[in-house]
């Protein structure tokens, strides 16, 4: 800024010759640039505007100037000069970014959604899951009515194997029976990928940013799922399988008390076994820019490729424990630390021993 307070260049006093003591010269004839001690420039482009011939204007001003600067450089009027312009003569440039669509704007062109989600291509998904869900994996729900039906809710649950494969079918489930759409939060990373985080957004992947979750759950009335053990859950090893890992900082508490909407558990029983992590290799992982990189037991059993993208079939179980409302006001910048921690560290909990509790009633791995 300036010593009267403006930025410089900003205002009409500071553009023009006549406020700066200096005027532009050069010779138009020879196609000599304009200097700053007075010249036919600036008066020949005056005379031009006051008959309307803006473009012409134009020319005499920019004479001189590289091409590429020309095109970008705007004609610096002074404010008795643009009463003159003629009317309908302003250019029409895009000045900043384009803002979001009205509400109001119509309908859209295709079905892919605000969030990247596309109905269409969650349909051929489910297709292609269907075999999965009903015939490999033979999944059964326990209380799946606990889950409502409108209104916003944020659904947790515990993450396990390699390749995550509890996520698509809690996906698939819920879609399949209460034709409900299921929102995904997961970190940022994966929508790096190319064309497989094009491909995650269509099936309904979200980064996992506070404003989305505000959005998806108290704005837009929708399901969200999300893993609070995060990486940890798929990244431990088939010795320490249904052994929750802590809840990070408690942030899908928060995330639940601002939105004003329950959060509901689902334990989940049978995904570790069918993509086990025998051990990692971190110097690999590190090369390659993943998170982890881990040797399963499908690779001993199917080989590199095929067992990188097959999941063995292990029976799954899935029970949607008691929503968890909490008697606090939405829409706070904050909650109390403590508080939301005694709530991370109670859901845990409870997921922990609802999932010893399914252990012991399972008779089989395969068959349930």
């Amino acid at each position: 800024m300036d010593r009267d307070g403006e930025p410089p260049g900003t205002g009409a006093r500071s553009n023009h010759p006549a406020n700066t003591g200096s005027r532009r010269t050069g010779d138009t004839n020879t196609g000599e640039p304009a200097t700053r001690d007075g010249g036919p420039a600036r008066s020949d482009a005056a005379r031009a505007i006051r008959s309307g011939r803006v473009a012409a204007a134009r020319k005499h001003v920019n004479d001189g100037r590289p091409e590429a600067r020309r095109r970008r450089t705007p004609t610096r009027l002074h404010p008795e000069e643009i009463g003159r312009i003629p009317e309908n003569s302003y250019p029409v440039t895009n000045v900043g970014p384009a803002i979001d669509e009205p509400d109001d704007a119509g309908p859209r062109r295709d079905d892919v959604d605000v969030w990247g989600r596309s109905e269409r291509f969650r349909e051929l998904v489910r297709k292609l899951g269907s075999f999965h869900y009903h015939r490999w994996f033979r999944v059964e729900w326990e209380g799946l009515e606990k889950i409502p039906t409108s209104g916003g809710a944020l659904l947790i649950a515990n993450h396990a194997a390699a390749i995550p494969s509890d996520a698509p079918m809690i996906m698939q489930g819920i879609e399949e029976e209460l034709h409900r759409p299921v929102y995904g939060l997961a970190d940022f990373w994966f929508r790096t990928l190319p064309l497989a985080g094009t491909l995650w957004s269509r099936g309904g992947g979200v980064p996992a940013h506070p404003d989305n979750a505000q959005r998806l759950l108290h704005d837009d009335g929708q399901l969200a799922l999300v893993f609070p053990e995060g990486i940890k859950g798929p990244s431990k090893l088939s010795r320490d399988r249904y052994q929750l890992r802590r809840f990070g900082r408690g942030g899908f508490v928060e995330t639940a008390m601002r939105a004003g909407v329950p959060i509901v558990p689902i334990a989940i029983v049978g995904a570790e076994e069918s993509m086990p992590v025998l051990f990692k290799v971190p110097a690999a992982a590190k090369v390659l820019g993943l998170p982890y990189l881990p040797v399963t037991a499908n690779h001993l059993l199917l080989g590199p490729l095929l067992g990188t993208v097959t999941w063995l079939p292990a029976k799954f179980r899935f029970r949607v424990l008691d929503p968890i409302r909490f008697d606090v006001p939405e829409g706070l910048e904050r909650y109390p630390r403590s508080r939301v921690m005694e709530e991370a560290d109670e859901i845990r909990q409870r997921l922990q021993e609802a999932l010893y509790e399914m252990l012991e009633q399972r008779r089989s791995v395969w068959f349930g």
